[in-house]
């Protein structure tokens, strides 16, 4: 259903989840790509990476402000690792601390 003239969920996916993948086969093995983008449209595009019928994405529930999601891609394709994740790993210490 439209709101307010915007576009679809399913637009959306079909605009973001390509630059995704382009800039995703881009990087060299063991690379990181970081997406930053509205939670509706992550949101959306992990339903659309992961395969998931449209009707489904709304499972995936929002990301709250300042929280991430993690994909990794593997021999049968995408895998949510991490969801509306919020806190960081405990930090890493160097020589000098």
């Amino acid at each position: 259903m439209r709101r307010g003239g915007g576009e679809l969920e399913t637009e959306v996916a079909d605009r973001a989840a390509p630059v995704v993948l382009r800039h995703a086969e881009k990087l060299p093995d063991e690379g990181t790509l970081v997406v930053v983008s509205h939670g509706g449209t992550i949101r959306t595009t992990i339903g659309r990476l992961l395969g998931l019928e449209a009707h489904h994405w709304e499972g995936l529930g929002g990301l709250s402000n300042c929280c991430w999601s993690v994909l990794g891609e593997g021999a049968r394709g995408w895998r949510l690792t991490e969801h509306n994740a919020g806190t960081l790993p405990e930090p890493v210490l160097g020589d000098d601390d």
